[in-house]
């Protein structure tokens, strides 16, 4: 269950130390205040401590109201009865000077004194205070505002970012004669670095892409968004796989600053010849069983990077998964992964791409999982 932050830990230090000084002036003005009506018989001491205690209950009012919310009650009559006995103990410690009937001149010029002081210190306490509220109020004003254009910016990018998203993980699988085809896409963020694409090609076979980007978030579908660009144009003049990844290679390095992306590439043929070309990324799996791919480096890492293909032949039944690192390193509380020793063995046992995904994410899931399937049909 979600559980809301504390005003107290969202608000900057400085603010929230101004706010309670403020708070103490403003409240230690009614020991002043009250000391003019008592016509300053309070003893000194007396009156020093009563002051500061006014200040202090009331910071502490203002504090647990601000922590404990609807709460605020639990900590209000404690506090209302320790001030009442504070106040009262001291009260009895220091009992009031005797009423004067008639007053000398010494005596009216302490009077005097004590009374300018008390106008001239409730005077200053309540201009501190206040200027301490208005500061509050006007960096905290500007705090929020800048806050509410930083979420308007963040949510915008999101939108943006989601709107790549639709480019970079297909909505429906086109039908493919002789082969059936399941995916599961589960980002860990909103926006996620995975991404799998399935490219009909202009002799009628077709393309099964599957990758990961290094990073998350807008910087990352973007990148991906320009791969799945570069992917379309490179298969509309060639067709064998390691070819796709040197081109797609050539014309990333030099655009991905600090970041790079794996990628495997299956082209599906009739009679289920598959030709492979992996750039990465890790290798498939036939049946529960992997499928030795000849690796090389990720994309956008050296220009001049060569990819070699081969190929697999299905028979009726074989079911071919690809997926993404996200799967086998999903850690639990333990700090346990999943592991690729399990996923071979959910696979052997005839795991569906939904199946997998579910397992893994129930597991604990820290990063984009992406899992296709490609079955061939009896």
């Amino acid at each position: 269950m979600a559980t809301k932050s504390s005003p107290w830990r969202d608000t900057p230090r400085k603010a929230r130390i101004i706010f309670l000084l403020a708070v103490f002036f403003v409240f230690a003005s009614f020991g002043f205040a009250t000391d003019s009506i008592d016509m300053g018989r309070q003893p000194p001491l007396r009156f020093a401590i009563s002051v500061v205690l006014s200040g202090l209950f009331a910071v502490a009012y203002a504090a647990s109201g601000v922590a404990l919310r609807q709460k605020f009650w639990m900590a209000l009559l404690p506090l209302l009865l320790l001030q009442a006995l504070s106040m009262g103990l001291l009260a009895n410690i220091f009992p009031d000077g005797p009423r004067l009937a008639q007053l000398d001149a010494a005596q009216t010029a302490r009077l005097g004194s004590r009374l300018a002081f008390d106008g001239s210190a409730l005077i200053v306490a309540v201009t501190l205070g206040y200027i301490g509220f208005v500061f509050v109020s006007i960096s905290e004003g500007r705090r929020h505002l800048r806050l509410q254009l930083e979420k308007t910016q963040l949510e915008s990018e999101m939108n943006a970012a989601r709107e790549v998203q639709r480019v970079m993980v297909p909505q429906e699988l086109p039908r493919i004669v002789g082969y059936d085809l399941e995916s599961v896409y589960r980002p860990a963020a909103e926006v996620g670095g995975d991404f799998f694409q399935v490219i009909p090609l202009p002799s009628g076979r077709t393309l099964v892409v599957i990758g990961d980007v290094s990073g998350k978030g807008l910087g990352a579908a973007m990148i991906v968004s320009m791969f799945v660009g570069i992917l379309r144009t490179v298969t509309s003049f060639t067709e064998e796989p390691a070819q796709i990844l040197a081109e797609a290679n050539r014309r990333l390095c030099g655009r991905i600053h600090d970041g790079f992306a794996t990628c495997l590439v299956v082209r599906l043929e009739d009679r289920g010849r598959l030709t492979l070309a992996n750039a990465g990324h890790l290798p498939p799996y036939c049946n529960g069983k992997e499928i030795a791919v000849p690796g090389s480096l990720p994309l956008a890492m050296v220009e001049d990077a060569a990819y070699t293909q081969s190929t697999l032949e299905m028979s009726a039944g074989d079911v071919v998964v690809l997926l993404t690192d996200g799967i086998a390193e999903a850690q639990n509380e333990q700090r346990v992964l999943l592991g690729f020793t399990r996923v071979e063995t959910m696979l052997r046992q005839g795991a569906t791409a939904a199946g997998l995904a579910d397992a893994a994410q129930h597991h604990g899931q820290n990063d984009d999982m992406t899992v296709i399937s490609v079955a061939r049909a009896a």
